[in-house]
């Protein structure tokens, strides 16, 4: 698989990556180790070599399971994140405890050194006050982690954190769905040479085009319990569109879906040709989908036009069913 450059700190990442996300469980479903080896293995296998994690999925669990794989795998990348966990969100910031969740986190995962780590969408003001990139530059100088970037909720917090120095790369919500970065943010974090890193890539498996209107989520799966923000951010369930809106949306995205290609395909080559992104970083629950989703890096562009039809119906159909920051 090809890789691009992640930031300017010599940090390459494969096209597709790895959410990890649900290999900590937290999703409603029994889970296991034995689980997420598996997944981990395929996604392997079909040449991801970047993972994105954080300190608080599944309670620790997603990156343990990661620094078991890391031990015979010492050739993939790992970025993890902070700021959600270990009692300092939403305003209990200190440079002690930011360090001390670094420290856990290389624990969990058996390094040394962290190749990268991410503020996990902490508080609009604890960003713009900015004393947490400092805490962070800290780190990077002591050779706790390599590089550093932050996972943000909206534009303006992306734009907040292109402003200081040393970071490698932003974390954002980017999908068919939910285009608005590459409005003027992605080409702003190109301009100052930070990577992009995409999650959420499938909307919480709108763009999949297998939800309908009677699926039914187990009660653990943020996917019910936080279909209108009641527990974080609505963005990060359903892309912040009502779930009952998505699911007609995206029985009409699915009429533009090329020949040879599937949803799935067509939604994360949508976003590999931009070229402000580094990397995309879907889930996966089973070694299918892991092995599935890395497909789409062997795909040509789509078409211009495809591209020009898909940003109009996004324009006429989505952008004012966007609920929550954007």
């Amino acid at each position: 698989m090809k890789t691009r450059s992640l930031g300017n700190r010599g940090l390459q990442a494969t096209e597709v990556g790895l959410g990890c996300w649900q290999i900590g469980g937290g999703w409603g479903a029994p889970w296991s180790d034995a689980t997420a080896q598996e997944i981990l293995a395929a996604a392997y296998d079909a040449g991801v070599r970047f993972f994105d994690t954080a300190d608080g999925y599944g309670d620790g669990e997603s990156e343990l399971s990661l620094g078991r794989f890391r031990r015979s795998h010492p050739d993939i990348v790992i970025a993890t994140k902070l700021g959600r966990s270990g009692g300092l969100y939403p305003d209990n910031y200190s440079e002690e405890g930011l360090r001390a969740a670094t420290l856990s986190s290389m624990k969990s995962l058996g390094v040394d050194r962290i190749d990268l780590t991410q503020l996990h969408c902490v508080p609009t003001e604890v960003l713009r006050q900015g004393s947490v990139f400092d805490w962070l530059r800290k780190q990077r100088d002591e050779g706790l982690i390599s590089a550093f970037g932050a996972s943000v909720e909206s534009v303006e917090e992306g734009f907040i954190c292109l402003e200081q120095e040393g970071l490698t790369s932003l974390q954002v919500i980017f999908n068919i769905f939910r285009q608005k970065p590459a409005e003027e943010l992605l080409p702003a974090a190109k301009e100052k040479g930070v990577g992009i890193i995409v999650r959420l890539p499938l909307a919480s498996g709108l763009l999949t085009g297998k939800l309908s209107k009677s699926t039914v989520f187990t009660e653990g799966d943020h996917r019910n319990f936080n279909r209108d923000g009641q527990a974080f951010n609505v963005g990060e369930t359903f892309a912040g569109i009502r779930y009952e809106k998505g699911v007609e949306l995206s029985e009409e995205l699915s009429e533009y879906v090329p020949e040879g290609m599937n949803m799935v395909q067509m939604a994360l080559r949508w976003i590999l040709d931009h070229d402000a992104v580094t990397t995309v970083i879907p889930g996966a629950s089973s070694p299918r989908q892991a092995k599935s989703n890395a497909t789409a890096a062997e795909l040509a562009p789509l078409p211009e036009a495809l591209h020009k039809q898909l940003r109009q119906w996004y324009e006429e159909k989505v952008r004012q069913e966007i609920r929550g920051p954007y």
